[in-house]
């Protein structure tokens, strides 16, 4: 590639990401993939990103300025406002996210004013993600094609873009338990679907800007997936006369691809305990339950003392992460649990999760079902335990169990709530099942295969690149 000529290496790509872990390091991934076939790649997010990833120490978070860039892995990386400040001021969801669509359009505008108008550069393609759907009005002003990097399964972007289009019937107010039928999809009950699209979703803004990208699509010249052709193919294949989607994934930590894990660019917003390696090198092979909820998921007492009696009385050994929101006092868990449990589980604050999922000594993963966790463990070929609570995951829970197959949904009460005895039957069910095993396994080789050279991601992202290209050339 890098030997078409000069006009090729000017071309740059700008990705835009929401300042969230699980957003910017797909779209990393992606920019070092494309660097990989000469093009430049830059990324631009908000202040927050800098002074949560990048700032030297917490000391100096306040007075430091904020430098123009900084590179990680030959990716620049350059930070706008977004009117949030060093992230220390407490704000819903919903008021950041209109700060975010404030101030992020103006700010971005400047960042491509700043550094790619009237310089050597050129700048041949904007790459968002779903929550920043305003980048492509700024794409747009420029005459820059727009493309978005969807980062959840394909599946929900098929449910989202018959929702906010109103191609199909979903629960309303009137009918609030209405089963959903959508192509290449099992039948979906309210329980299924994500909580943006049911009549009870406390969250205006998400769903807002949400609508906004769908109801806009005209905008966007690409909408690519991180996923891969042969997870989710009878559901692209129904999008293909709508709006086609194109699969580039996964885009996961390339140890898990069987690659080199120091080519990995992506961030990590909280320091992780090794700790926890050296305990799972004791362990025997696929012995271990691994029980995390992300980093946004905080579980009452109540909930953390059932799961931990189930736990206990599973009789396995488990390595289980239980991260605090920040400024705010550890949820307790039962008294004596730590003592009484030392020799069969371990309980840490964070993790290095790449390296668990892949560690031989993991036997099943009890997930949240956040969609960057579920493809690191069907690309380290890891059986699931399934525990939705919003958003995207109580369909991804519905395709764990239902279509994947990989693993078993927990049954939840109406207030959310997960008795002791239903964890521990998930458990035994999923060490019992060879099924979920094989399928597993079988998703894990087709995972290394997609990204491989020939492969359908491989394929997929090289013909992006040749349009990308082409489509400068003739302009």
């Amino acid at each position: 590639m890098a030997s078409e000529g000069k006009t090729q290496e000017e071309l740059h790509v700008l990705l835009v990401a929401f300042s969230a872990q699980g957003h910017i390091n797909p779209l990393l991934r992606l920019g070092k993939t494309l660097l990989t076939r000469g093009l430049h790649v830059t990324l631009a997010t908000t202040e927050l990103v800098y002074h949560r990833v990048f700032k030297s120490s917490a000391a100096d978070a306040d007075t430091a300025t904020i430098p123009a860039s900084v590179t990680t892995n030959g990716i620049q990386v350059i930070f706008f406002a977004d009117g949030f400040g060093n992230g220390k001021n407490k704000v819903t969801p919903d008021s950041y996210m209109e700060l975010v669509g404030k101030f992020g359009p103006i700010n971005l505008s400047n960042v491509i004013k700043d550094h790619f108008l009237d310089t050597s550069k050129r700048l041949a393609c904007i790459i968002n993600n779903p929550f920043v759907p305003w980048v492509a009005d700024v794409a747009a002003n420029y005459n820059i094609p727009c493309a978005c990097l969807w980062i959840q399964p394909c599946a929900l972007y098929a449910i989202y873009y018959r929702f906010y289009n109103n191609l199909n019937q979903f629960p309303t107010l009137e009918e609030p338990s209405i089963s959903v039928k959508l192509p290449g999809l099992p039948s979906l009950q309210p329980q299924d679907l994500p909580s943006f699209v049911l009549p009870s979703n406390p969250f205006g803004s998400m769903s807002k800007v949400l609508a906004q990208m769908f109801q806009h699509m005209k905008k966007l010249k690409w909408i690519l997936a991180n996923s891969f052709d042969e997870l989710e193919k009878e559901v692209m294949d129904s999008m293909a006369q709508l709006c086609p989607i194109t699969t580039v994934g996964p885009l996961v930590p390339p140890s898990l691809l069987g690659q080199d894990e120091n080519e990995d660019v992506g961030i990590e917003m909280w320091k992780p305990q090794d700790s926890c390696m050296e305990w799972l090198n004791h362990q025997p092979p696929s012995s271990v339950i691994y029980v995390s909820f992300g980093s946004i998921i905080v579980l009452t007492a109540k909930q953390l003392e059932s799961l931990a009696k189930a736990l206990k009385n599973s009789k396995k050994a488990f390595l289980w992460v239980i991260k605090n929101k920040e400024e705010e006092e550890a949820v307790p868990l039962p008294e004596g649990f730590v003592e009484e449990s030392k020799e069969q589980g371990m309980v840490v604050p964070w993790c290095p999760q790449t390296k668990v999922l892949s560690h031989p000594a993991i036997a099943c993963f009890l997930t949240h079902c956040g969609w960057n966790s579920m493809l690191e463990a069907i690309t380290a070929g890891t059986p699931m335990i399934a525990w939705p609570q919003w958003t995207d995951q109580p369909t991804n829970a519905k395709l764990i169990s239902h279509v994947f197959r990989l693993g078993v949904r927990l049954t939840q009460g109406s207030d959310g709530f997960v008795a002791t005895e239903e964890v521990e039957r998930a458990i035994e069910l999923v060490f019992a099942a060879e099924e979920f095993k094989r399928n597993a396994s079988e998703l894990k080789r087709a995972a290394r295969e997609a990204v491989a050279q020939g492969g359908s991601s491989d394929r997929n992202i090289q013909s992006f690149v040749d349009e990308i290209i082409g489509g400068k050339r003739t302009s």
